[in-house]
């Protein structure tokens, strides 16, 4: 299935997860371009278009990389942010253009920065909600792989594939609680009840309001899971059953040795 070496044009190539996508493509040995022309927030729809105008150059995998968005129904500052990428969705459903949709879930090392702060001395670790909620943190090599792998993919052709390997659900005091007997300390747990969460969603203006529902929706209500994969769902996992990545435990030993750094994400 990958015999065929399609050329891999990747939006936003010097971005957080378009630099792990670049370096997947060539590891893979595809011919990989970059397009770097600064995008800004209205120009959705020319990239839409630019697919159009070149409908035989293959398949797009637009930038849906996190929830299932078409099968969740988060607090509605997330909800509206969402509705943007649905309304992709439908625009390249209807256009005719070749389309995998991806949902990658989380970010691995950007959320256990997130969640353990690992690259501070803090005794208090915030639990968002009662802290028992499956997530699913997966390492961003990984996602950057299975995605260059799912682009090249006659199984994936004009359908959804979920990356929900089960080595990495996971709530947050499992978590916690490994990431405790990884480097030896115990930390003091500071609950942040829904309530709070969801009063935050409300008085936030935007966009500071969607990270907390963001939040609520993954670490609270529990969106990433709450839905089961059917018949016609794509599992990357079980797709790519030889490729062997990374689990959630050994992600967390990356960052005993050599943590990845923190970073922060935009939302427009």
């Amino acid at each position: 299935m990958e015999a065929n070496k399609n050329r891999i044009l990747v939006f936003g190539g010097t971005g957080y997860i378009g630099k792990y996508m670049v370096k997947a493509s060539i590891s893979l040995g595809y011919p990989t371009s970059v397009y770097t022309r600064p995008i800004n927030s209205e120009s959705t729809t020319s990239k839409i278009q630019l697919c159009k105008e070149f409908n035989s150059m293959g398949r797009f995998l637009p930038s849906d990389f996190g929830v299932e968005e078409d099968r969740v129904k988060p607090l509605p500052p997330f909800q509206a942010f969402l509705d943007k990428k649905r309304k992709i969705r439908r625009e390249i459903e209807t256009s005719g253009i070749p389309y995998t949709f991806v949902s990658a879930n989380c970010f691995g090392s950007y959320f256990v920065n997130f969640l353990l702060h690992p690259h501070e001395n803090k005794k208090d670790i915030t639990v968002y909600g009662n802290g028992e909620t499956k997530a699913i943190l997966n390492y961003e090599e990984d996602i950057a792989m299975y995605t260059i792998k799912v682009a090249n993919d006659s199984r994936a052709h004009n359908g959804i594939v979920v990356y929900r390997p089960s080595k990495n659900i996971i709530t947050q005091n499992e978590l916690i609680s490994l990431w405790e007997h990884k480097n030896g300390q115990k930390f003091n747990k500071v609950f942040v009840p829904e309530e709070d969460i969801i009063k935050l969603s409300q008085i936030l203006p935007p966009p500071h309001n969607i990270p907390v529902s963001i939040v609520h929706s993954v670490f609270v209500k529990g969106d990433l899971v709450n839905f089961e994969l059917g018949e016609d769902d794509l599992e990357a996992s079980k797709l790519y059953p030889d490729y062997n990545y990374t689990s959630i435990d050994q992600l967390l030993d990356k960052f005993i040795v050599d943590p990845p750094p923190p970073a922060s994400a935009a939302f427009e």
